[in-house]
Formats: C-alpha cells, sequence, structure tokens
C-alpha cells in the first residue's frame, strides 16, 4: 500500500488534499503520473495544508457557480448526435468526453469529462440519464438525447 497526498479531486477516492492509502500499481501507474497525486511525505504535510486552503478558498466561490450549472443542466436536456445503425444501435458508445463536448457546444457551461458519470454504457439512440459531479456536495441529473447522425 502506497500513502498519497491527493491534488486533485478524484471519484471514489477523495478530493484535494486527502492524505489516502492506495494500492502501490494504483499508484504508480496512474495517480502520479496523471498529476491527481503526489507521494506522501513528512514534509508534505505542510503542503496538504495549503492544498486544502486553497481548496477552502476555490469552494466558496464555486459553490454558487455550480448551483447555477446544476438548475442549468437538469433544465435543459442535451441533444447528442451521432453515427446509428438502422435499429438505433451506435457504432461504438458515447463517451463522456463526447457528453462534455456536447454540452459545452449547447452552451450549457464547461463540464470536466471525469466529473460525469454514466449508470450504464450508451450504445443506442434514445434518453439516457448521467450524473455530473459538480462538486463533492453538488450532483447535477443530466438528460442525454441521443439521436442518430445525419
Amino acid at each position: 500500500m502506497s500513502k498519497l497526498i491527493l491534488t486533485s479531486e478524484v471519484s471514489g477516492l477523495g478530493s484535494a488534499g486527502d492524505v489516502v492509502d492506495v494500492k502501490n500499481g494504483y499508484a504508480r501507474n496512474y495517480l502520479i503520473p496523471q498529476g491527481f497525486a503526489i507521494a506522501w511525505t513528512k514534509g508534505g504535510e505542510k503542503q496538504v495544508e495549503s492544498i486544502k486552503a486553497s481548496r477552502a478558498a476555490k469552494e466558496l466561490a464555486t459553490l454558487e457557480e455550480a448551483q447555477a450549472l446544476k438548475a442549468k443542466l437538469e433544465a435543459n436536456p442535451v441533444k447528442l448526435a451521432v453515427k446509428a445503425g438502422r435499429e438505433g444501435r451506435l457504432f461504438g458508445s458515447v463517451k463522456t468526453a463526447d457528453i462534455a463536448a456536447a454540452v459545452e457546444a449547447a452552451g450549457l457551461g464547461s463540464l470536466d469529462k471525469r466529473s460525469i458519470e454514466l449508470s450504464a454504457p450508451v450504445k443506442g439512440l434514445g434518453r439516457h440519464d448521467a450524473t455530473v459531479r459538480l462538486r463533492n456536495d453538488v450532483l447535477a441529473a443530466l438528460t442525454l438525447d441521443v439521436v442518430a447522425a445525419k
């Protein structure tokens, strides 16, 4: 097990400034190379305090923004045009990056693809639901309208 300090929010693990224990391979192959975490050291405890202080300052400003974005996302279904076959099956599936791009193209705001969570893979046309984690305490329900591209 490796002890790490998270530098950004990781879904299901924690948020910036948290000290977590994870398996060595997860730390070595994903968290540290992607820049989501740094190795924990005694000197790193000072970094934890500065990360938490900056996170607290950002959270106060972003709470109102997150609630406004949540209201926009829940009020407007997002239309997403993808290549599909005759029976309504997609060629591949809809990725979270596609959803983030569609939300931005619809003028609803900019989302990080890692904050979008799908309950099941989107492999067909029609309405689908997704959850967007805007903050730890603000979740928005997003409705996707998947239509065939012309």
